[in-house]
């Protein structure tokens, strides 16, 4: 089985370091020639994780995407939602009968879909073919080797189980579901409430106000995940809960430090200038809003609304956490 990673980012970085330990090539397309030279003489990327020492002996590099997914059978996607569908305008090899996972927490904006869903509608890769991979895990402490956990999701699960084997290393445990569309919607829904946590913080709100923000949150990411797909599922899970509460509260999160910023004053485009990566959640706030408006606009979703009228409605972040406060129990 070959396996291209697309995608140039942290994430990126950490599944080439976890993958390079149990395969012998992996393909590892990025846009940036200048880090792809940096990485074949260096063995190392130059900007994102720069620690990890990379086996560029295992590794086939190339700026060219259609060459990377005409060499591999399962692709890997790292590329962040909002300039996912302007990379696949340069693709002219066919995805059929490639098997595509996605690691990308967020929604593209083009067709307001999550990831999976995007390739099914859109490039008519049937579900059985796509899947997800999300934490609760952050890139950094994949770095740092420190012990965490990985869930692949795929409706067929002897294809997540296949890639999960690919995953795993004495620092890293995976583990497998079938629920690919409530998975990656997780993924997408803790991003918008690590930016309400980081409003928060910003705002001067303490531990215990965090901890019921979270406690709502979790409630809250069920209350949309059924409505828009509805199965069973233990929404305690570390899938759900556990990446929720490590988007959260991790320092290693940027969008609870794009969060952060805005509750300490900054503008959204200021903060946004600021970042060094890009805060999914921002791009997640305004689809999950509209979504939930069009599926059924008598789902509770009061901290969704609320970082969305901050983010996209110009409404005073203190004002509008005052009025939240209320709202939660």
């Amino acid at each position: 089985m070959k396996i291209a990673v697309l995608g140039g980012g942290s994430w990126a970085t950490a599944l080439v370091k976890l993958l390079t330990e149990n395969l012998d090539e992996v393909h590892w397309y990025m846009r940036s020639v200048y880090a792809l030279e940096h990485i074949k003489r260096e063995g190392h990327n130059p900007n994102y994780l720069s620690s990890v020492s990379l086996n560029t002996a295992l590794l086939h590099l190339t700026n060219d995407i259609n060459e990377a997914v005409a060499k591999a059978d399962v692709l890997l996607f790292v590329i962040p939602s909002a300039f996912l569908e302007k990379e696949l305008e340069n693709l002219t090899v066919s995805l059929n009968g490639k098997l595509l996972f996605s690691a990308i927490k967020g929604i593209v904006p083009e067709s307001g879909l999550i990831v999976g869903e995007h390739f099914h509608y859109k490039y008519d890769i049937p579900y059985e073919n796509i899947g997800v991979i999300t934490g609760p895990c952050h890139a950094e402490e994949v770095a740092m080797e420190r012990l965490s956990y990985l869930t692949v999701a795929c409706s067929d699960e002897n294809k997540a189980s296949l890639l999960a084997e690919h995953l795993k290393s004495p620092f890293i445990k995976v583990k497998i579901s079938d629920d690919i569309i409530g998975t990656e919607y997780a993924a997408m829904l803790k991003n918008i409430y690590a930016i309400a946590a980081g409003i928060a913080h910003g705002l001067g709100y303490g531990d215990n106000f965090q901890s019921v923000l979270m406690s709502n949150a979790i409630r809250e990411m069920k209350r949309f995940i059924d409505r828009v797909h509805k199965m069973k599922r233990n929404i305690n899970n570390s899938a759900y809960l556990g990446d929720l509460l490590v988007t959260g509260y991790s320092t290693f999160s940027r969008n609870r430090m794009f969060g952060n910023m805005i509750g300490k004053g900054y503008t959204v485009k200021s903060a946004m200038m600021e970042m060094t990566m890009v805060a999914e959640g921002y791009y997640a706030a305004k689809s999950a809003y509209l979504l939930m408006d069009k599926v059924n606009k008598k789902t509770k979703i009061p901290i969704i609304t609320a970082v969305h009228g901050i983010l996209y409605q110009g409404k005073d972040p203190k004002k509008t956490f005052e009025k939240l406060t209320e709202k939660l129990d």
